[in-house]
């Protein structure tokens, strides 16, 4: 798999929520941390996604936004 993305984080699919249009799958990447991310059914599906799956989620962003708690 090649992408122009730099930041592509392998790691396990742990929880899948589907709905009736998208789906929240969220991914374990190590370290305690979870990625989640929004997708369509018809992506979970062409992905063949289930929970176990190795998964790599995949950032591309021109912006981050940071928070603090005040």
């Amino acid at each position: 798999m090649k992408l122009s993305a730099r930041n592509q984080l392998k790691g396990k699919v742990v929880e899948i929520e589907s709905g009736a249009v998208n789906a929240i799958v969220t991914i374990d990447i190590g370290g305690g941390n979870f990625i989640s991310a929004t997708i369509s059914m018809a992506s979970v599906n062409d992905l063949k996604l289930e929970v176990g799956s190795d998964a790599y989620a995949i950032i591309k962003a021109t912006s981050v936004m940071v928070g603090v708690d005040s």
